[in-house]
Formats: structure tokens, C-alpha cells, sequence
């Protein structure tokens, strides 16, 4: 279904013309990518399916040249500061949206992961939709009608794109076909596309019984059409494991270059950002040694990565652990939240386990928003299958990541700032470098929190710490550099305490995702920058309850955009 046309307006005011660009953006971005809108829990496009054909990308594309065009004609300087702001985030995510759509990088990259595959983000989202209504059910039941020609469109895609010598790579369609095999040996009943819950007052046997008509006489048999054309027309010709670079595509590096300035919202280039890697990962030796030598008894780095692996002491016993470790922390988080936070009156925040379907290539864990309408709550979503090769060292700091102080409370707190345009309460993955900086920076701030239990704990926030600075490596490295998928595997071995099959899962996700790996450390350091700079300015006057309040007080913005804002503020309270 294509994105709502934009309407013609006449010349107005800086400030109205901004107003109508900001709503324009909101319904243009979330009609062309409805499934993320259902995941970022905004209401009114539950009922649609993303156009994926290669006529509706130029389509909504050209929307966004018109809202980029009006937009360059207002100035700036006769803005007020909010209004500058905006005025600024909505430059840059137009431009994003815009240059995603015009390197369409996905229809090289088919895989399973949920948010660089059109069918992956389909199951994702479409099971969270907030039915809260009867109209809500029909919305509901039309976009289910709508899932088989989605579901043929990605692969007339993907023709599309072979024929032009954009092919994908063997591990991605694999994987691609491995979820699509997985979905359809699931019983009826048991397919996640009918697991929304149903609202009272509505007849929930004849809808559920619609609802599995649908997806076993339409959408079933359209899966089944893509995994043939995955396994007989991509598969035979998908690029190997030496060239996983989206460089070694048509377009592949002039997209990457784009997909790095889009996810770290910097103008940083690969190589910088390489080099930043391995320095980082310099810089945390000592670190190593000191909580190896406290936790484990030695500071020697190969023994440390060797017991945190080998350790089978250190492992989890069962699922349940897992949740009560994730549980225990949000709880702690939440006590002490008020001591460096501003009182925010947010959603709550539960557990859900992912669906084990989804387990083989799904990472650790991953955030689901609250539903704008308070029907959901915001969800720390985690990997709890197979709990013996999880180790217990590492969920502490991803339940901080994902949970509070960091997914929960920055994207939740978003939302509820009602004074911001509607598209920036409902901000993610298109600001990648604020949203994950912001999470690893919350990994940090906890340890200065006093939330981690043990120094074990720790060394798990230290793994995770080693884990993103590679990212900045292996990313570039295959991308940029040409790296084979043995070799990224083997650097982030070599670098991080993680299993082979951690290590598997990070460097097949991007090299289906080019660029967003990036953006979490690239984000942390900026975070970590200002409040730095802040602090040095400011001495014994600097409040970090108000930083942090300053920092999240405008909802997702490009890192440029927040060093204006946190000088503005550091401004402010110098004088």
C-alpha cells in the first residue's frame, strides 16, 4: 500500500511551515515503513503494508526532496531555539529516510534479521500491533489481507536487484530461508501472525478463525513462494564468504558511505572510525586486568577471555534465571532512578522472552517501545533459549541497556514530551547513534549507579564494551576494507570474551545491517564528551540529574544536534 501523498501548500510563516513539514515528515515516514511504526507503538497505521517495490521507494523518495526543498527555504536564524532544533532534526532525517530509500542497500542483503529484512521486521511487528477495538480488529484483518502481495513484492525485489548484479550473500539467504522453514513448520495455531491479544466486546473466535483463514490459504502459500524463489533463484548465485561487503555489490560503497553518516548521524569516515576501534580496544586492557585480577584471580587477558568462556560455573542453569536476573536489575534501576533522572511519569517496562523460532539468529536481547495510547508497555525482549550457553555475567548490563536507565527510559520519556512535533516522539533506529549511544552509555552509568552486583557483573559491562568497539572494526573492516566473514569472526574472537556463536550472530547481523553497528560506541563517546566538557566547565555547579534531563529532554537528535543543545544548556547554568 503506498505512502498518503503530500499535499501542495502555499507559502506561510517560517514557523506554520515548519509545523506542516513536521506532521508531513510524521505521515509520509510511517505510511512508507507502517511495520516500524507499530513497533515504535504509533497509532494510525496499523493497517498497512510497506510498499517494497523499487516504484514506491522513488515514489516516497521524491516526497521527501519536496519536504527537504521547502524546508532549505526557511532560515534558521528567524526560528525560535525549539523550533531551530526541529528544524534541524528534520533536515537530517529526511535526508536519512531519503538516502536509504535511494540505496535501497536491503534488497542485497536478504537474511533474518528483524530489521534489515522486510519478512523478519513482518513477523516482528505485526504480533505487537495494540488492538484496543473493533476497528482496531479490522485494521488488524486488512493488513493481514494485505501480507501475500507484500511477501511477493520482496521477492520481485530481489529479481529486480539480481538482474542489476546486486546479489546477496549465501549465509544471509540461508538464514532467510532457515526462518522462513522454521515459521512454516510451526503448527497453525501456533503462528505468531495470530497472536495479537483481542480486545473485549469483539467476537474473538470468528476473528481468530478469519484471522487463520487468511494465513493458512494466503499468507502461508505466499512464504512458501519466496523461500522457493530464495533457495532457486538467489541461492545458487549469492555472494560467498569472502564477500560480505556490501562493497562488492554495484552501488555498495557509495551506500555504505551514506549508511555510516545516516547511522552514526557523524560525518566521521569509515577509516576514522576504524582506527577509533582499535584504540578503544588498546584502552580497555588495563581495565581488564584490574576487575580479571578482583573477579577471577588474574590479570592476564588470554586467561580471563578463556574462564569467561570456559567457565561452565558461569553459566545459567535455566530460563528462569535469565528472567529473574533481567527482572531483579530493571527493579534496582527503577529505585534509584529519581537520584539522576528528573521525575518522569513513564509506561512501565516488562519482560517478554523471545520467541524461540526466532532464537537461531536472534541477538541477546532487543527493545519494544510502549504503544503511544498507554495500551502497551514498553518491553525489554530476551534471548532465554538454550540457557547453559548463556552466561550470567552479561545480563545485568543488558538489562540496562535495553531496560532502565537505557532503552526504556530514553525512548519511553520521548514519547511523553508532547510538546515536540509528533514524529520526534517516536524516534529509533533513525537516530542510531543518540538511541544506541545513549544505551551503552547506560551500561557505564550504572556501574556509577551502584547497580551491578558483583565484579563478575562488571566484567560482563567490560565484555560488552570490548563487543561494541569491535563492532567499529569488523563493520568497516568488511564494508570499507573488504574483509572476508572468516576474517571478522576471527578479530572479534580474538578481541571480545563472547562464544563462537555470539561471534557468528554479531558478524552475520551486519553484514546484513552495513553501518548501524557503528553507532553504539561512536554515540557513547559523544555522550561521554559532553557531559565531560560540561562538567570541566561547570565544577561544583554541574548537576548531572539536569544533564541527563538536558540530554533527554528533546527526544532522539542527531549527535550534532545534541552538542548544541548540551552547550546551550552548559551556557546557561555557567551564568
Amino acid at each position: 500500500m503506498k505512502g498518503t501523498p503530500v499535499p501542495d501548500h502555499q507559502p506561510a510563516a517560517p514557523n506554520q511551515e515548519l509545523s506542516r513539514l513536521s506532521d508531513m515528515f510524521f505521515q509520509v515516514k510511517h505510511s512508507a515503513d507502517p511495520f516500524s511504526a507499530t513497533l515504535l507503538g504509533v497509532s494510525g497505521f496499523d493497517g498497512l503494508v510497506p510498499d517494497v517495490s523499487r516504484a514506491g521507494a522513488r515514489s516516497t523518495a521524491a516526497k521527501l526532496v519536496d519536504i527537504e526543498r521547502r524546508l532549505s527555504a526557511i532560515d534558521p536564524g528567524e526560528l525560535n531555539p525549539a523550533d531551530r532544533i526541529n528544524h534541524a532534526v528534520l533536515g537530517r532525517l529526511a535526508w536519512a529516510m531519503r538516502s536509504d530509500l535511494e540505496h535501497g542497500l536491503w534488497e542485497t542483503t536478504a537474511s533474518a534479521d528483524g530489521y534489515s529484512s522486510p519478512q523478519a521486521m513482518m513477523l516482528m511487528s505485526v504480533p505487537t500491533a495494540s488492538i484496543t477495538d473493533g476497528p482496531a480488529v479490522d485494521r488488524y484483518l486488512g493488513r493481514l489481507s494485505e501480507l501475500p502481495a507484500f511477501l511477493d513484492a520482496i521477492m520481485d525485489r530481489y529479481r529486480e536487484a539480481k538482474a542489476d548484479g546486486r546479489i546477496p550473500t549465501r549465509v544471509g539467504v540461508g538464514q532467510a530461508v532457515e526462518q522462513l522453514t522454521g515459521h512454516l513448520a510451526l503448527d497453525l495455531a501456533d503462528d505468531t501472525l495470530l497472536s495479537p491479544k483481542l480486545p473485549d466486546g469483539v467476537d474473538a473466535e470468528r476473528v481468530r478463525a478469519r484471522a487463520a483463514e487468511i494465513v493458512a490459504d494466503r499468507i502461508r502459500p505466499a512464504m512458501r513462494r519466496l523461500l522457493v524463489g530464495l533457495e532457486d533463484e538467489l541461492l545458487p548465485v549469492a555472494r560467498s564468504d569472502d564477500r560480505v561487503g556490501i562493497r562488492f555489490v554495484p552501488g555498495g560503497e557509495e551506500g555504505y558511505q551514506a549508511a555510516v553518516r545516516r547511522h552514526t548521524t557523524t560525518d566521521l569516515t569509515p577509516d576514522e572510525i576504524h582506527q577509533i576501534g582499535l584504540d578503544c580496544l588498546v584502552d580497555l586492557r588495563a581495565e581488564w586486568a584490574e576487575l580479571g585480577g578482583r573477579a577471577l584471580g588474574t590479570s592476564d587477558l588470554a586467561e580471563i577471555r578463556a574462564r569467561l568462556r570456559e567457565d561452565r560455573s558461569l553459566r545459567f542453569t535455566d530460563s528462569a534465571q535469565i528472567v529473574a536476573t533481567v527482572t531483579d536489575a530493571l527493579r534496582r534501576a527503577e529505585q534509584v532512578r529519581n537520584d539522576w533522572f528528573p521525575r518522569y511519569d513513564i509506561a512501565d517496562c516488562v519482560i517478554e522472552e523471545i520467541n524461540p523460532i526466532e532464537a537461531g539468529n536472534a541477538a541477546l536481547a532487543h527493545y519494544r517501545p510502549p504503544a503511544g495510547d498507554g495500551s502497551r508497555p514498553g518491553a525489554h525482549c530476551v534471548l532465554t533459549t538454550d540457557p547453559r550457553e548463556r552466561f550470567v555475567y552479561e545480563y545485568e548490563a543488558l538489562a540496562f541497556h535495553e531496560s532502565t536507565p537505557g532503552h526504556h527510559l530514553q525512548i519511553a520519556s520521548a514519547q511523553a514530551l508532547t510538546d515536540l512535533p509528533a514524529y520526534r516522539r517516536f524516534l529509533d533506529a533513525e537516530v542510531c547513534g543518540y538511541v544506541e549511544g545513549w544505551g551503552l552509555y547506560s551500561e557505564r552509568l550504572a556501574e556509577e549507579m551502584g547497580l551491578y552486583t558483583t565484579d563478575l557483573a562488571r566484567l560482563g559491562m567490560l565484555s560488552f564494551d570490548a563487543l561494541r568497539a569491535c563492532r567499529l572494526v569488523v563493520d568497516t573492516g568488511m564494508h570499507h576494507l573488504g574483509w572476508s566473514r572468516r576474517q571478522a569472526m576471527d578479530f572479534m574472537w580474538d578481541n571480545t570474551a563472547t562464544t563462537r556463536a555470539n561471534v557468528r550472530n554479531e558478524i552475520d547481523r551486519y553484514a546484513a545491517w552495513p553501518g548501524q553497528a557503528l553507532a553504539y560506541m561512536i554515540g557513547r563517546r559523544e555522550i561521554q564528551r559532553l557531559r565531560a566538557q560540561a562538567q570541566d566547565r561547570l565544577g561544583s555547579r554541574f548537576d548531572i540529574r539536569a544533564f541527563h534531563g538536558t540530554v533527554l529532554g528533546n527526544g532522539a537528535v542527531p549527535l550534532d544536534v545534541l552538542g548544541q543543545v548540551v552547550a546551550a544548556w552548559t551556557d546557561s547554568a555557567a551564568a
